[in-house]
C-alpha cells in the first residue's frame, strides 16, 4: 500500500520543487547602489561632453628615425627633461667604426692635397725657368710645350684632390649626422608620462601602434571634450564650462577655453573594442585649469557641462 503511494508523493514533490525554482530565477536581480552619484549640470540649458585629460603640449609620441637596439635607457616614467635632453641611446659600435674610417679618408685626401701642391710648385717652377730663357735655340718648342701642360695638369690634379677633400669632409658629415641621430633626444621640456622600450631591446623606426616614449608638458593640464555634431551649433567659445572628475563629483574645476579644432572628426571609442563602430562625429574643445585644481591623471575622462542656449532658440551661439 505504501510503495503505491511512494511514486506519486515523489512525483508531486519534483514538481513543487521544479516550479520554486523557476518562479526564484526569474525575479529581477536588485540594481546595485551607486558607489558614487553622478555628475549634475550646474546650468539650466548645457551641453554635456566626455573629456580626456591632456598634457598642454599633447601626448607626444616619441619614435626613432632609425632602427636599432636599445644600448642605453636614460630616463624613466615621471623625470622631467629639458628639450635637447637625451632620452635613450641605440646601439652605434657600426657607426662609430664607419666613422674611423672616413676620418681616414679625410686624412688621406688631405695628404694627398699636400702632394699635388709641392708637385705643382716643382712643376711650375720648371716652367718658370723654361718661360725665362730668352733664347728660343736654347729650349725647343716641344720642351716649352710641354712644360707648360704639365703645369695645367698639377693645377688640374690639385683641384681634383681639394674635391676629393670636400668629398671626403661631407661623407664625414652624413656619417656624424648619422651617428647623432642614433641618439634620440626630448623635443620639449616636459614629463616622462611612459616608457615602453627597454635596453636590449630593438626599437623599430616608423609610426608605431604603440609609442616608444611619450612625454608631455605637465605644466597646464587640458581636457579635450567631444561636443556631439548635433550640439556643435549650441556651442559659444565664450560660455562658461565646469568639468567633474569621474568617480566624485565633489571634485570640480572651472575651465577655461584654450582653443577649438574646427574640424569635425569621428568619435574615438575608449572602450578599447576594436571592432566597435562609431558613426557619431565631434567637435573637439580644449579647456586649461591649473594642475593642482584637481588630483587628476593624464588620459583620465571628466564630466564636461558647457552652458549653452536652449535648443528651442534657432539663433544658435556664434562659433
Amino acid at each position: 500500500m505504501q510503495i503505491k503511494y511512494t511514486l506519486p508523493i515523489l512525483a508531486v514533490a519534483g514538481f513543487l520543487f521544479a516550479a520554486y525554482t523557476v518562479v526564484n530565477s526569474n525575479k529581477p536581480i536588485p540594481v546595485a547602489a551607486a558607489v558614487a552619484p553622478p555628475s549634475s549640470a550646474p546650468f539650466k540649458s548645457f551641453i554635456a561632453g566626455a573629456g580626456i585629460v591632456e598634457p598642454k603640449s599633447r601626448n607626444i609620441s616619441i619614435g626613432t628615425p632609425l632602427p636599432g637596439i636599445v644600448k642605453t635607457l636614460v630616463v624613466k616614467v615621471g623625470d622631467k627633461v629639458k628639450a635637447g635632453a637625451p632620452l635613450f641611446y641605440l646601439d652605434d659600435r657600426d657607426t662609430r667604426a664607419e666613422l674611423a674610417v672616413k676620418l681616414a679618408d679625410l686624412a688621406k685626401a688631405k695628404a694627398d692635397v699636400g702632394i699635388e701642391k709641392a708637385s705643382l710648385v716643382d712643376t711650375k717652377t720648371l716652367s718658370n725657368l723654361a718661360e725665362a730663357i730668352t733664347d728660343r735655340r736654347a729650349i725647343s718648342s716641344e720642351e716649352l710645350l710641354k712644360r707648360r701642360n704639365a703645369l695645367l695638369i698639377s693645377t688640374a690634379k690639385l683641384d681634383s684632390a681639394k674635391a676629393l677633400v670636400q668629398q671626403a669632409e661631407a661623407a664625414l658629415a652624413d656619417t656624424q649626422t648619422t651617428l647623432a641621430r642614433l641618439v634620440i633626444e626630448a623635443p620639449i621640456d616636459g614629463e616622462v608620462l611612459q616608457v615602453n622600450i627597454r635596453p636590449g631591446e630593438f626599437a623599430q623606426a616608423g609610426a608605431l601602434t604603440t609609442p616608444l616614449l611619450v612625454l608631455g608638458n605637465m605644466d597646464q593640464l587640458h581636457v579635450r571634450v567631444d561636443i556631439d555634431e548635433n550640439d556643435a551649433w549650441r556651442f559659444a567659445k565664450n560660455s562658461m564650462a565646469v568639468a567633474f572628475l569621474r568617480g566624485n563629483r565633489n571634485f570640480k574645476a572651472d575651465l577655461t577655453l584654450a582653443y577649438v579644432e574646427p574640424f569635425v572628426v569621428p568619435k574615438k571609442s575608449l572602450t578599447g573594442d576594436s571592432t566597435e563602430r562609431v558613426d557619431t562625429r565631434v567637435l573637439q574643445a580644449l579647456y586649461s585649469f591649473e594642475r593642482n585644481q584637481l588630483p587628476v591623471y593624464v588620459g583620465q575622462q571628466m564630466d564636461v557641462f558647457i552652458e549653452a542656449k536652449d535648443s528651442s532658440d534657432n539663433g544658435g551661439a556664434p562659433l
